[in-house]
């Protein structure tokens, strides 16, 4: 395994493990539900194979998938580097709302750091940004948190270039995780560049498109019934058959290097730059191994410009996210 550096000198495998989908249940499901044990098993081989990253959620459950991975890395804790997100409020198990008030973080992190059985959350980000809360203010008690050693980095979710501007000015932010991949390209605009200026580490959701670079989807009819995806615009009957020229390009390349659609697909984002890390999500020990092993992939020149061809920034048709989910990103 190849290992990149964060900023301010956080050190992690050049491929994190997303754990978003290790659920059974719950309110985020793609596919079917997750087998706890396979999940297990999974977090447990990638520890073998070199993998120190793994990002979780308060909101991912909710709640359950922190216990998950706490107790999945139990005895294992060496040399990890667990991040996990607050910024949620809940009534019971229903979210209710944002909150980036410095009271909810430490809430969030005493609940987290009970959940994983850590003493210390490694990479703790806002997971989104609150309006009504200025974002020093919400840096500044996440900055109270690593001050007393319950958090070592901090970091932040979807944040737009002028809230990440300024919360640069007034913390040390390790980390901004957004969505990018070939057909989410959106954060070469502005935000990549607002990164670079800060020593900012970029890591990216959704790597393989919500599963759909993987080629593994053809139609709405491949989803099952209750799939997430079946509310993501790019999976719609309209949409979803424009974006397939996509994954016919990724096949091409990947037939020339004998992998994976996804190990092209993560091969491209990690030749985007070196403080670059792609989190893709993983239940099954066989998708997590297909997904690591795109660290040693070196895409050609003829490689990038095919794929760019297909999938220029903008190209992909229909939003990431529905009116709602749009409405809470690059605040």
């Amino acid at each position: 395994m190849n290992y990149r550096t964060l900023g301010h000198g956080l050190t992690v495998s050049a491929i994190g493990i997303g754990c978003m989908p290790m659920i059974k249940g719950g309110n985020i499901l793609y596919g079917e539900a997750a087998d706890l044990d396979e999940a297990t098993a999974t977090i447990h081989r990638a520890i073998d194979l070199g993998v120190t990253f793994f990002d979780t959620a308060q909101i991912y459950g909710p709640f359950t998938n922190e216990e998950l991975v706490g107790a999945a890395i139990k005895g294992k804790r060496d040399g990890l580097v667990i991040a996990t997100k607050f910024g949620f409020t809940f009534d019971g198990n229903q979210i209710t709302g944002v909150d980036g008030s410095p009271a909810n973080a430490r809430a969030s992190c005493e609940g987290s750091l009970k959940r994983l059985g850590i003493d210390t959350i490694d990479l703790f980000y806002q997971h989104r940004v609150d309006p009504n809360v200025p974002i020093e203010e919400t840096v500044g008690g996440m900055m109270e948190l690593v001050n007393e050693g319950k958090v070592r980095h901090i970091a932040l979710s979807e944040a737009g270039p002028e809230t990440l501007r300024r919360a640069a000015k007034v913390a040390p932010i390790t980390a901004l995780q957004s969505e990018y991949s070939i057909w989410e390209r959106d954060v070469e605009d502005e935000i990549l560049g607002v990164c670079r200026e800060f020593g900012i580490g970029f890591i990216p959701y959704s790597p393989l498109g919500r599963g759909f670079l993987a080629g593994t989807v053809r139609s709405r009819a491949d989803l099952p019934e209750h799939d997430w995806r079946r509310q993501d615009p790019r999976y719609s009957d309209e949409n979803l058959p424009a974006n397939l020229a996509i994954v016919d390009a990724i096949a091409g390349v990947a037939a020339r290097h004998g992998v994976s659609n996804a190990q092209i697909a993560l091969a491209w984002l990690l030749a985007q730059g070196e403080d670059i890390v792609p989190i893709p999500g993983t239940k099954r020990r066989a998708t997590m191994e297909d997904s690591v092993a795109a660290a040693a992939v070196t895409l050609t020149a003829d490689d990038l410009a095919t794929i760019a061809a297909a999938a220029p920034r903008g190209g992909t048709v229909g939003p990431r996210y529905g009116e709602r989910g749009m409405r809470m990103v690059r605040i």
